[in-house]
């Protein structure tokens, strides 16, 4: 049961989230927060599916006196819409505002690929209007606009009516509309059908005594009342052509771009106006919909990518979001996926944030009305994604719970026989192949036993998405994008090692490796660093001393580290850009410390076959330590102390050394009033320690060459002047600090 619960765990949330949405009135804005791009695909194909089958569930659950029209098109519901469109105006009742039956229209906008427009919200406008005609029907939404929509009648605010009737025809001199288009058409019918039969009489020659032609002016009057008959209605329906032709090549998306062309709009009547209308009109559109097709229509706006663009056009899209989606009749639900950290970056860079209103997280809060953090991959949920990649399935599937289900009722194995089975034919055909061209080629000791090699790769991601083999899969992101990287580099690292005939560690190890390589590639850098640099140190000392150095393949990952830990925080803010690429300290140290003691010797023997780090990382670690040390050159020549010598002293150990460089006795009576030790030493301010220890300018010297050596120099720009002390007995620090030597 606890496996089933942790499978679907993000399936849960998901329909959390979905029966929160049903139940909810738009408008809505949900802030989807998640840094992983395919866990908010994976939440939002979720959502749609449990939304979906909410509006099957409840449309099975309507009685047929008050079931909704079908969704799929037909020529007989066509010709009603029409109708409706032409002839009737919707009443807003009781009844058809409480109905249960729900329709969702999903609009997925990616701010991704409209990143290069000026004006990133506009490109959501329009985006917004062609899928609801994909969804509708262009020929229907232009009908609306000709025939039903009026802006003064709704601009204002729709009132309920105590009325048991959804339609009400449209009323002119109190005829329904449709009565008196009737009565013309049957009147031009009475009148054109005998024309075309018998046609107009001829007119008689006129006699001689009729010569003015009085006798034919009746012929010309009737003559004129059937043009007058024929051509008014005739004039209607021209119009009503014309207008409805013009709104089928003009629609709602070029009437957006219209208006951006235009600057006259834009700049000086508003152009936020002008597309609010067109938004406006969509919003009654769909409120007409909701009543011709006896059901309730929420628009799902599902915003991605929009924490890729730069900061004016991210508020730009969420202020667009605030003032055209949140009318308090619109039927827009918007769900904006993003990663809350680098969208508040953005949003604090943008221009015009100059209050504390206008900050990341006050102007999320005015505009998010659901804050929904999407929570990382369960053990075993990670697992199953992992072997889902490995073997080469989708991440989200069509029948997600189907297919879920009969992967639990699976093998816990790859099947590894079974992938080689479906190979072997290939490799046994290609063998001579591959033989005849690594020979061609020069490359024919680089050759290996592809079926070994599978079974390496395939033994190596078993140790990771099967949870009871190993603890591996803890220390992998639940970021899909991470897992590939992981699940490229094990093949391509076990492939160069088999290539080059090295003996392959156990495959859990190597997938350790890369995993080790993937999360924290600027710490094992250091350690690289540290290690290269004490090699290069041994083989300096054994040039001197004749004496062959001590080797340190057996000394462990994490006590390297621990020994160079505070160098590495020393030069923290020079690195801090490399750190930020590290995933959590303590899963590193529980890592090395615990799980996986990777030793000195197995890193020589994987660092030559890593093809996932970065090497860059090293390099300018390399260059800073570097820099470091020629800043403080001459340490054996100055008897400079190494950091890792001074962290682990105590006050009296700070005292003997004040002794060694035959300093006065006092300041060993500063150090142990002040509880001056190591770690004091190396991460005090040196303007507030030389200002405590009250030295000489020759004694601070050497006190600071001795104890802080290679930090000193970098930290001397820093130092400030002393104030003036007006208290013998008081020590005032330049950051304010004051130490009173009495107690």
């Amino acid at each position: 049961m606890i496996m089933a619960k942790d499978l679907y765990s993000e399936n849960v949330y998901a329909y959390a989230l979905a029966k929160t949405l049903a139940k909810v009135h738009p408008p809505m804005t949900v802030g989807l927060y998640s840094s992983c791009h395919s866990r908010i695909k994976m939440i939002l194909k979720n959502i749609e599916g449990h939304m979906n089958d909410e509006a099957k569930r409840r449309e099975s659950k309507c009685v047929k006196t008050s079931k909704p029209r079908p969704m799929k098109a037909s020529i007989g519901n066509l010709l009603s819409l029409i109708t409706h469109l032409v002839f009737y105006r919707p009443v807003w009742t009781e009844e058809n505002q409480s109905r249960e039956c729900v329709r969702y229209v999903f609009v997925k906008f990616s701010a991704w690929h409209f990143a290069g427009s000026d004006m990133l919200w506009a490109g959501l406008v329009m985006h917004l209007c062609q899928t609801l005609q994909d969804s509708f029907g262009k020929l229907q939404l232009s009908l609306f606009r000709v025939a039903q929509y009026d802006v003064e009648k709704y601009s204002k605010r729709r009132k309920t009516e105590d009325s048991s009737e959804n339609w009400r025809p449209k009323m002119v001199l109190c005829c329904p509309l449709w009565a008196i288009i009737l009565m013309s058409l049957i009147g031009s019918l009475f009148i054109l059908v005998p024309l075309i039969i018998y046609g107009f009489p001829q007119q008689k020659i006129a006699s001689e005594g009729d010569k003015d032609g009085s006798g034919n002016s009746g012929y010309g009057v009737l003559e004129g009342l059937a043009i007058a008959a024929l051509g008014v209605p005739a004039a209607g329906a021209v119009r009503f052509t014309v207008m409805l032709g013009k709104n089928l090549i003009f629609n709602q998306d070029l009437n957006v771009r219209r208006s951006l062309d235009n600057k006259q709009v834009s700049e000086q009547l508003g152009l936020m106006h002008e597309v609010r209308k067109e938004m406006r009109l969509l919003s009654c559109f769909v409120h007409f919909m909701e009543i011709f097709e006896r059901r309730k229509i929420k628009v799902v706006l599902e915003i991605t990518n929009l924490d890729r663009c730069t900061p004016e056009k991210i508020v730009g899209v969420l202020d667009a979001i605030n003032i055209l989606l949140s009318d308090e009749e619109s039927p827009f639900i918007s769900l904006i996926a993003i990663d809350p950290e680098v969208l508040t970056q953005q949003v604090d860079q943008a221009k015009g944030c100059f209050t504390k209103k206008d900050r990341a997280y006050s102007f999320l809060d005015r505009i998010i009305t659901l804050p929904f953090t999407i929570p990382p991959l369960c053990e075993v949920s990670k697992c199953k994604v992992f072997r889902k990649i490995v073997c080469g399935q989708p991440e989200i599937s069509n029948s997600q719970f189907d297919e879920v289900d009969k992967f639990c009722e699976s093998e816990t194995s790859i099947s590894v026989e079974d992938n080689s089975s479906i190979t072997s034919s290939l490799i046994q055909g290609k063998a001579t192949t591959k033989t005849q061209n690594a020979e061609k080629y020069g490359f024919q000791n680089y050759v290996f036993d592809e079926n070994e090699v599978e079974r390496l790769i395939q033994s190596a991601f078993e140790s990771i998405f099967l949870c009871n083999q190993s603890s591996l899969h803890t220390y992998v992101s639940d970021n899909t994008v991470s897992m590939r990287r992981v699940i490229n580099s094990i093949r391509v690292t076990i492939m160069v090692m088999e290539a080059f005939k090295i003996e392959v560690p156990p495959p859990e190890r190597v997938a350790a490796w890369v995993v080790l390589v993937d999360r924290w590639p600027c710490r094992l850098s250091w350690i690289l660093q540290c290690v290269e640099d004490e090699e290069q140190n041994l083989k300096i000392n054994e040039n001197e001393t004749g004496t062959p150095a001590d080797s340190n393949h057996d000394k462990t990952l994490w006590n390297v580290f621990s020994e160079h830990r505070v160098e590495l925080h020393v030069i923290g803010d020079e690195v801090e850009k490399f750190l930020e690429r590290d995933d959590d300290p303590e899963l590193f140290e529980m890592f090395l410390k615990k799980d996986f003691k990777f030793t000195v010797g197995e890193m020589a023997m994987f660092k030559s076959h890593t093809v996932n780090l970065d090497c860059s990382i090293k390099n300018e670690l390399a260059r800073i330590r570097g820099n470091k040390r020629v800043k403080g050159t001459g340490r054996s020549f100055y008897n400079t102390l190494s950091p890792k010598s001074v962290i682990n002293m105590s006050e009296e150990d700070v005292c003997n050394e004040l002794s060694k460089l035959k300093l006065p006795e006092k300041y060993n009576q500063l150090v142990r009033e002040n509880h001056i030790n190591g770690q004091t030493l190396l991460l005090s301010d040196p303007a507030d320690l030389r200002q405590v220890m009250q030295m000489t300018l020759g004694e601070w010297t050497t006190f600071r060459i001795h104890f802080l050596g290679v930090m000193s120099f970098g930290c001397q720009s820093q130092t400030r002047s002393a104030p003036v002390n007006s208290k013998p007995n008081v020590v005032i620090c330049p950051s304010g600090l004051k130490h009173d030597h009495m107690t």
